[in-house]
């Protein structure tokens, strides 16, 4: 009895419910229509605050470098070249 029953269920499973699980799930990703024009003027904005407040703390942390000589900066100095390439800095 059992020798019939597992190859059914697993016929089932790899022809019915694995296909149709695929395809509820592609249905619902197209549904969902991606981001909005809103969506993507608030990441526009946020993107670009977050360039200026890293170019604040840089700025923040060449100040204090340059009056204690012997303190170590624990961030990472940026990396211009990368940025450079980018097209970010003028």
């Amino acid at each position: 009895m059992e020798d019939v029953l597992v190859p059914i269920f697993v016929c089932g499973f790899l022809f019915v419910a694995m296909p149709w699980l695929i395809l509820h799930y592609i249905t619902q990703w197209k549904k969902s229509g991606g981001i909005t024009r809103e969506d993507e003027q608030l990441l526009d904005e946020l993107h670009e605050m977050a360039r200026r407040l890293d170019d604040r703390m840089n700025s923040i942390e060449r100040i204090i470098a340059a009056d204690n000589p012997g303190l170590e900066l624990r961030r990472p100095a940026p990396d211009y070249l990368e940025t450079k390439i980018r097209g970010e800095i003028q």
